[in-house]
C-alpha cells in the first residue's frame, strides 16, 4: 500500500528556462518553429512535474498549445511553469512562454499550455504524487479550473482513442 505523499506549495516546482532564439530554430519568416516551442513547453513542465512529484514523470497529456504572438530570432524566449493540481497519479502543470527584444526589453505573452504527467518507478508502475497547494491569486485560479481541465481532457482522450479504433493502423492513402 502506498502511503499518501505530503502536499507541496505550487511555487516548490516552479521552472525557468530562458534561451535565444537563433536562426537555425526559425522558419522562412524568421519566427521559432512550433515543434522547437512545444519542446521547450515539454522540457521545461518535465522538469517541474518532477520537481513537485519527486519522482520520473512521462507526458500523459498536453492541452492545446495556444500561439498568441511570434517569437523572432534575435528575442530571448523565456518559459515559466508550476505544478498547478494533482490527482493520485498525475500532476497538472501550466506553461507560459514569454518572448523578449534583449534591445527595448519588451515582452510578449506568445504561448501558454497545460501538460499532464503520469509519475512511474522504475518498473513502469503509477505512483502516488503530492497534492497540490495553491497560494497566489493565479496558482488559486489555475487549481479551481483544473477539475473541468482534467474532465475535459478524459473526455478528449476517450474520444482519440474511439478515432484510433475506427483507423487502425491501416494506410490512409492509397485506399478506396
Amino acid at each position: 500500500m502506498m502511503s499518501e505523499p505530503t502536499a507541496k506549495f505550487c511555487k516548490d516546482s516552479r521552472t525557468v528556462k530562458a534561451s535565444m532564439v537563433l536562426p537555425p530554430d526559425t522558419n522562412h519568416y524568421g519566427t521559432m518553429f512550433g515543434g522547437k516551442v512545444m519542446a521547450y513547453i515539454d522540457d521545461t513542465a518535465a522538469i517541474a512535474a518532477t520537481r513537485h512529484a519527486r519522482r520520473s514523470v512521462v507526458t500523459a497529456s498536453t492541452d492545446s498549445v495556444d500561439f498568441l504572438h511570434p517569437i523572432r530570432a534575435g528575442q530571448s524566449v523565456c518559459l515559466e511553469a508550476f505544478a498547478t493540481w494533482s490527482r493520485r497519479t498525475s500532476v497538472e502543470v501550466f506553461v507560459k512562454v514569454i518572448a523578449e527584444d534583449m534591445l527595448t526589453g519588451e515582452r510578449t505573452l506568445c504561448a501558454t499550455s497545460f501538460v499532464t504527467f503520469v509519475a512511474l518507478d522504475v518498473n513502469g508502475e503509477k505512483q502516488l504524487v503530492p497534492g497540490v497547494i495553491p497560494e497566489t491569486e493565479l496558482e488559486k485560479f489555475l487549481f479551481e479550473g483544473a477539475p473541468e481541465r482534467a474532465r475535459k481532457r478524459l473526455e478528449k482522450r476517450e474520444q482519440s482513442k474511439a478515432l484510433a479504433l475506427r483507423f487502425g493502423t491501416r494506410s490512409l492513402w492509397g485506399e478506396a
